[in-house]
Formats: structure tokens, C-alpha cells, sequence
């Protein structure tokens, strides 16, 4: 694998849950999504963070078809 700077920068960025949760918000509200509905999904969200690893959803993400 070949070095790739630009890659490297964005991995070396600090990870936060609130950026997550604020990059899912905005992506539901540009959709059309109702508040009750992001409301939910943020509780869901609540829970995926406390019992999954970021291995673990990097992997989901990955075999997802999204």
C-alpha cells in the first residue's frame, strides 16, 4: 500500500461521537426527516455507540449496501 497523505491527515483527526451525531442529524434534516423520527434514531444511535466498537461499525459499514 502506497502512503497517501491526505488519508493520513484525516486519519490522524481526533474521532467524537457529537460529530457523528451531528453529521447524522444534518444528513436526516437535508432528507426531510421529521423530528420525532431523527429523535429516535438518535436514541438508537445512543445505544450502537455504547455496544459496539468502531471496529465493529467500520465492518457493518463496510458489508452494508450503503
Amino acid at each position: 500500500m502506497n502512503y497517501d497523505p491526505e488519508l493520513a491527515a484525516l486519519l490522524s483527526q481526533p474521532w467524537s461521537e457529537g460529530a457523528c451525531r451531528g453529521y447524522v442529524i444534518s444528513a436526516m434534516e437535508r432528507c426531510g426527516f421529521k423530528p420525532a423520527d431523527i429523535e429516535q434514531v438518535m436514541l438508537e444511535l445512543h445505544e450502537v455507540f455504547d455496544y459496539t466498537t468502531p471496529e465493529e461499525a467500520a465492518a457493518y459499514y463496510e458489508r452494508s449496501p450503503y
